[in-house]
Formats: C-alpha cells, sequence, structure tokens
C-alpha cells in the first residue's frame, strides 16, 4: 500500500528540489577591458630669463610712459634725455648747460648707487689722432671732476678717451663736428667691466 500523503509530499518535496536546481544563476558579466585614459601632460610654465630691477615703493606711482625709477631709461628721462654734454671747439670747459645736464646726472648717481660710469671723452675729426686723444681725456677728466664736485663717489667713476675715433655724427660740417665734441656718461651696473 501506498501511503498517498507520504508520497505526495516526497513528489512535491522533489519537484522543490529540481525546480530549485532548474533555476539558472545570474550570469557573471563579461569582463570588459579597462580603457585607461591617459592625463594630459603637464606644462611647464615657459621660463624667462629674470630681470633684476630696483625695488619700487608701494607708495610710488608710476605716471603713463615714465621709465621704472632707477633703471637706465630713468637716467635718460631725469637727465634731459641725453648722457652726452657738448663742448666748443677746442675746449674742455663745461658750459652753463652741460653743467645743468652733470648736476641731474649727479642727483640721479647719488640716488642709485647700483652703477658706476665711464665717462668717456670725444673729439671732432679735425687735428691730429694725438691731439684728439687728449683733448678727450681732458673732457672727460672735467666732466668726473664737476661729478664728484656734486657729492659722486670718485671710485665709481672712471674715464677714457676715443678721440676722435668714435663719431656720432658723420657729417664733416659745422653740425657733424658739433655733436662729435661730447662728453658721454655710460652707466653700467655695479660688479659689470
Amino acid at each position: 500500500m501506498i501511503n498517498l500523503p507520504r508520497t505526495l509530499t516526497l513528489v512535491t518535496m522533489t519537484a522543490l528540489m529540481l525546480s530549485a536546481c532548474a533555476t539558472k544563476p545570474d550570469p557573471i558579466p563579461e569582463p570588459q577591458p579597462v580603457v585607461e585614459e591617459t592625463p594630459a601632460p603637464i606644462m611647464e610654465p615657459e621660463s624667462r630669463p629674470e630681470v633684476l630691477a630696483p625695488v619700487q615703493s608701494p607708495s610710488t606711482s608710476l605716471a603713463p610712459n615714465q621709465p621704472f625709477p632707477g633703471s637706465l631709461e630713468d637716467f635718460a628721462y631725469s637727465t634731459g634725455g641725453d648722457a652726452r654734454i657738448y663742448f666748443s671747439y677746442d675746449q674742455f670747459t663745461l658750459s652753463a648747460d652741460a653743467r645743468q645736464t652733470l648736476r641731474q646726472q649727479a642727483e640721479w648717481l647719488n640716488r642709485y648707487n647700483s652703477y658706476t660710469a665711464v665717462v668717456e671723452g670725444h673729439a671732432d675729426e679735425r687735428g691730429t689722432r694725438q691731439y684728439n686723444i687728449a683733448l678727450g681725456a681732458r673732457r672727460a677728466n672735467s666732466v668726473k671732476a664737476f661729478l664728484v664736485s656734486q657729492g659722486v663717489e670718485p671710485s665709481r667713476l672712471t674715464t677714457v678717451s676715443y678721440g676722435k675715433e668714435r663719431p656720432i655724427d658723420g657729417r664733416s660740417n659745422e653740425e657733424g663736428w658739433a655733436r662729435n665734441r661730447n662728453g658721454y656718461t655710460n652707466l653700467r651696473p655695479v660688479g659689470q667691466s
């Protein structure tokens, strides 16, 4: 004899077990290829040479087109735009205009002691080479002596004579000769030859 409730229970359990085994498990996702993003290259800022300029105090404001205080451009601006003073024919004495320009140069040099100056003496093309070298030396020394009299430290000034060898005006007439008879204050940062 077959026990029906027991058989039914057994069949039900078997069916449940078989149905549990028949359920498919969740599919395992296929591995996806890993795409690594390459980071953008890090660009270094463009290097620029460092320019050393005199320190400006916060209270100082510049007018438009005014050069930075203590720069070579400021020297030209402060002294009337020309570092040259001019002499009369065959002379090494300083005119009133030359003295005024040299006072401005001395004032600037006394304010900014990070510069030295080579005072150049020049002559026009007339006369011998030797005569003009000697005349250029007297002109350079005249300029140096005046700057020293205005308080510029003598150790910051040197002189050189070019005579007629380095004209700034190539004309062989009164105007050209007048421009070539000059003393030139050539600034250099301290430590530079």
